[in-house]
């Protein structure tokens, strides 16, 4: 029997090659500029998945070829199934925050900002669509089983082989990875294993809605939002909690209340691992001086920049580029 190979499991392959070949070291170079996930002013993010006509995309990633290990904050009006097929994942999503091993899978509710690391290879099949992709938006089957699941307050819901419904659940994602490399009826095919996935979680997940706590959790999302891409516009600039907290129009204590709710973070650490995260990009990408790196950053005093810099990496500047050379 003819075995096609789509691209994604191609390109994996490819890389694997090239580890083998070049070694941990020499691939490093080619890991740090695989991908970064871009969004907008809102942390929407901005790549399209899928068509129009085809609201679906499968992908196939290992989280080491994404700069730092990491999938950073974003959200999307898509659904989005995850499945743990080797190494483990700490995921952010909502407000709470866990870590999953191979095996075990995750969906996650449209527009819940979420984010996902490892600190090795992490390889995470998963694919996203809209909800419109399981029943038509105008349909009595969307009214009556996808509106109720998207607009409750389940933020997410993980499957572990240990639970019967959860294991079928397993099941079917681990079946929807598959046919995504047949040649014909693949989209016929993963329609149809969408809704029977679709079914078990309707019949089995915990979504009675509560319609003022859910609104009350889009609109502190939303406030965090806010003050995140703030972060991200200005980081180079003095900020002061007054300014985070301001942008959102909301007081420094709500303001510190939403980062620990949804980050574990305070919005200063929050702001200064931003910091560091776009320092190290320039280290690893551009050949600017140290101290240029460190004032572009926002870190006006070097020194400092340096100790913080080996705290967060565990390696000074100078050393984080030789290693990224």
């Amino acid at each position: 029997m003819k075995i096609v190979f789509s691209l994604i499991y191609i390109r994996f392959l490819l890389y694997n090659i090239l580890k083998l070949l070049l070694g941990d070291d020499l691939m490093m170079n080619f890991d740090a500029n695989y991908s970064r996930i871009t969004t907008d002013e809102n942390l929407m993010e901005t790549i399209q998945h899928g068509s129009s006509s085809y609201p679906f995309h499968f992908y196939y990633e290992n989280l080491a070829l994404f700069d730092f290990n990491c999938i950073e904050w974003h959200w999307h009006t898509e659904l989005e199934f995850v499945y743990l097929e080797s190494g483990t994942v700490t995921f952010w999503v909502g407000e709470k925050q866990f870590a999953l091993s191979a095996g075990s899978g995750i969906f996650i509710n449209s527009r819940i900002l979420h984010r996902f690391y490892s600190p090795a290879d992490a390889i995470i099949p998963n694919f996203v669509c809209m909800p419109s992709f399981i029943a038509p938006q105008d349909s009595f089957l969307y009214q009556k089983y996808v509106l109720p699941v998207i607009s409750s307050s389940l933020a997410f819901q993980i499957f572990q082989a240990e639970t019967d419904w959860q294991a079928e659940a397993l099941a079917v994602i681990k079946q929807i990875i598959a046919v995504q490399n047949r040649a014909s009826s693949r989209e016929l095919a993963t329609a149809s294993l969408l809704q029977k996935l679709w079914l078990e979680l309707y019949e089995n997940a915990d979504f009675s809605q509560t319609q003022c706590s859910t609104e009350n959790s889009a609109s502190s999302q939303a406030r965090l939002q806010l003050m995140m891409q703030y972060i991200h516009q200005n980081y180079p600039q003095d900020i002061l909690l007054d300014d985070i907290a301001g942008c959102a129009g909301v007081s420094k204590s709500t303001a510190l209340n939403l980062f620990h709710r949804f980050l574990h973070l305070t919005p200063i650490h929050y702001l200064i691992s931003y910091r560091l995260n776009e320092a190290a990009l320039l280290l690893s990408k551009t050949e600017k001086k140290i101290v240029t790196v460190s004032t572009e950053t926002g870190f006006h005093n070097v020194d400092y920049f340096c100790r913080l810099f080996k705290k967060h990496y565990h390696l000074t500047p100078t050393e984080y580029r030789k290693k990224k050379a």
